[in-house]
């Protein structure tokens, strides 16, 4: 049966619940779709997983019933290609500048007339269930283009990011963004000047008929990116899930929590 697009998905009336990995253990994703999340995004960026173990767990993430999204490093914007052929519905590309930046991004992203990418979705086909001309034919409005928002010249090109064809959304980096608006480049993420810039990127992006959606560090800033009206906004990330569901269990048992 063919599933609901992530576009879709995320035009639904209530936020998509997102999570995040930076493990390179296809079960550690497998695990967060099967305990409620509906997407995770896999973090090529800062994450520990390399383009080797990247189709693993995109198909894990895809097998659980999720949609799978993945973030590239900065500027690598051939890799996009190869998520969506190993099955990605989302490809997010940080640091993005200008509006040049997002047509180079989003040229890797889409199929001709729109872009240039290759075609050779061997995996994507298998994991998607459809022919590979259904693949084809539907791919460019199937699979999401995001760029990353987390500069003062992001900001300041906005609307001429957000005009370029072929790009479906934008993503905010909070902890980036912060650190840029800070004179004294210090992390704020529920600083005011941060949460008042978001909410412009988010009220921007949907006025452009964008989804827009925000890193969360905690389930806290998670709420707050949301009542900003970002399309969806993700929540933490494996590896402090583990570590913080750990300290919990320790403090239990000592009696000390």
């Amino acid at each position: 049966m063919e599933r609901t697009s992530l576009r879709a998905a995320l035009a639904g009336d209530r936020p998509l619940r997102v999570g995040w990995s930076c493990l390179s253990d296809p079960l550690a994703a497998e695990i967060m779709v099967r305990a409620g999340f509906e997407a995770v995004l896999i973090d090529l960026q800062h994450g520990v997983i390399d383009m080797g173990a990247a189709p693993v767990l995109l198909a894990a993430i895809r097998a659980a019933g999720g949609y799978a999204l993945a973030r590239i490093p900065v500027g690598e914007y051939q890799s996009a290609s190869r998520l969506l052929d190993w099955g990605a519905d989302m490809v997010v590309a940080p640091m993005i500048e200008t509006a040049d930046d997002a047509r180079a991004f989003a040229s890797f992203m889409k199929y001709p007339p729109d872009g240039l990418r290759s075609y050779g979705p061997a995996r994507a086909v298998q994991l998607s269930g459809l022919s590979a001309d259904a693949y084809r034919t539907s791919a460019n409005g199937s699979t999401l283009a995001v760029v990353m928002i987390e500069t003062r010249g992001a900001l300041a090109n906005l609307d001429a990011i957000l005009a370029v064809p072929g790009i479906d959304g934008v993503f905010v980096g909070p902890f980036d963004l912060s650190i840029a608006l800070s004179p004294d480049g210090e992390p704020g993420p529920d600083r005011p000047d941060t949460m008042a810039a978001m909410e412009r990127v988010a009220r921007q992006a949907r006025a452009a008929g964008k989804v827009c959606g925000a890193f969360g560090a905690n389930a806290m800033l998670t709420r707050r990116y949301l009542d900003l009206g970002f399309t969806f906004a993700s929540l933490s990330t494996d590896m402090d899930l583990i570590a913080g569901a750990a300290r919990a269990a320790i403090a239990e048992v000592e009696g000390t929590g």
